[in-house]
């Protein structure tokens, strides 16, 4: 069912796709395929999406590693009132690896 929904555009399906992808559950493990339903979900606003999105891109995982990416989806993310405080701990240690211009490039990718 989780595919199919996917499919037809609904974000936390998406997002749950992704994860399928990402841990190898019920689908072969593949981060590539697990970074693109993330995103497909993490553009329509899922925070949790944009959280596993920021760790992909943390750590390289399906995409290329880039940290000013993967704080602009940590930064997103920490909006939601809804996940714990962690996203923003993450998103502040990330920043701690970063320079200030990309600092700054990344929270301006967030605002755009």
């Amino acid at each position: 069912m989780v595919p199919k929904t996917a499919e037809q555009g609904y974000a936390d399906a998406q997002s749950d796709l992704g994860e399928m992808y990402d841990e190898g559950r019920g689908v072969p493990k593949d981060y590539k395929e697990a970074a693109r339903w993330y995103r497909k979900a993490a553009e329509q606003g899922n925070a949790d999406a944009q959280s596993d999105l920021g760790v992909m891109y943390a750590k390289g995982r399906g995409v290329p590693k880039d940290y000013v990416t993967a704080y602009m989806w940590f930064n997103l993310a920490a909006q939601d009132a809804g996940l714990p405080e962690s996203v923003g701990e993450i998103r502040d240690a990330l920043a701690g690896m970063m320079s200030s211009a990309q600092i700054a490039r990344a929270q301006q990718m967030s605002r755009e």
